[in-house]
């Protein structure tokens, strides 16, 4: 697969020199305004959020590849990115439809692919609530929604980067019963958007397992759902699906939990090709910020978030380059 020159010249952006993706993410909004004024115990204001996301961008880009952000409250962050670090940028509305079933997305009334490159984006990114187990009609929908989103990047020659959250309705996405079924639901999401017809290029992936009931993980939760054997192996399963580079999110969990999945992801073999991390490393201060404002907050990332992100930073060791799946030189 070869890529075309602006979609390269993107990629490389938001890659380290090993042509590993070592990004931060700090493009969430309904869920860190939630988190923020139940810390802080009243309404958070834009200027909040603006502070809270550039705050983490200046202390995180000097250890990261690159940084994923939001138009809305994230573009005086972009501006304060170190200058390694490359700009991946949201295109989708935070949460989703409330009103019908299939959890759909939707875009941001004032944005386009086109605006958002003009607006520095080196990549786009797009979040998708997604399940291989949903009725033929919803996932329809959604397949034309992305196919749709992949030929406005290649119009205006840049990557995308394609994020499917799984889930189901009615269960709990961090229980058991529903961590005996994510295996499942990650593999087929990845087989689907591999495909060509989608123009994703690089596909950010849940890991294939809940490592709280990954038997004798160091945050097993004392039952399980896998043995460690067989949870090494769904990470080589979810692999082999995959024809496009892709990188793991940390969909929220503790820092310990998330590094714990990505040693086991090297240990396996697998050959993912980087991480994007939010949560994971930044949402322990929260509370710092809401409390404390934000000198005690940088504080705390100078030490804590830092300590975070290269905790995952280490593990990248394992990773793999994204160069020889679309036949890029590595000297270029």
């Amino acid at each position: 697969m070869k890529l075309s020159p602006g979609k390269l010249a993107g990629l490389k952006k938001v890659s380290d020199q090993r042509g590993v993706i070592a990004a931060a993410a700090m493009d969430q909004r309904g869920s860190l305004q939630k988190s923020l004024s139940k810390e802080k115990g009243g309404e958070v204001s834009d200027a909040m959020m603006e502070e809270f996301k550039t705050l983490v961008t200046e202390v995180l880009t000097p250890h990261a590849s690159a940084i994923l952000l939001d138009p809305e409250w994230g573009l005086p962050a972009s501006k304060r990115r170190a200058k390694n670090a490359g700009l991946l940028l949201a295109y989708e509305k935070t949460g989703y439809d409330k009103t019908g079933p299939g959890r759909l997305g939707d875009l941001l009334d004032l944005w386009s692919v086109r605006r958002l490159k003009e607006a520095g984006a080196d990549c786009i990114k797009i979040l998708l609530y997604y399940s291989p187990l949903d009725p033929k009609d919803i996932n329809e929908k959604k397949h034309a929604w992305v196919e749709r989103l992949g030929d406005e990047c290649r119009a205006n020659d840049i990557p995308f980067f394609l994020e499917f959250v799984g889930y189901e309705e009615g269960v709990d996405e961090k229980g058991f019963d529903y961590a005996r079924k994510k295996p499942k639901i990650v593999i087929e999401s990845m087989r689907e958007f591999s495909k060509d017809r989608y123009g994703v290029d690089v596909l950010k992936v849940e890991v294939p397992v809940n490592m709280k009931f990954v038997e004798g993980a160091k945050v097993y939760a004392g039952k399980s759902a896998y043995s460690k054997k067989e949870a090494a192996d769904l990470f080589l399963k979810a692999a082999s699906v995959s024809k496009k580079p892709f990188i793991y999110l940390s969909a929220g969990v503790s820092n310990a939990e998330f590094t714990e999945a990505l040693e086991l992801a090297g240990e396996s073999g697998v050959k993912f090709n980087g991480v994007l991390c939010g949560r994971a490393t930044w949402k322990d201060g929260i509370p710092i910020y809401a409390k404390q404002g934000g000198e005690a907050f940088r504080q705390w990332l100078q030490t804590e978030g830092v300590k975070n992100i290269n905790n995952v930073n280490q593990r990248l060791q394992a990773a793999t380059s994204w160069h020889s799946i679309y036949e890029v030189e590595t000297a270029a």
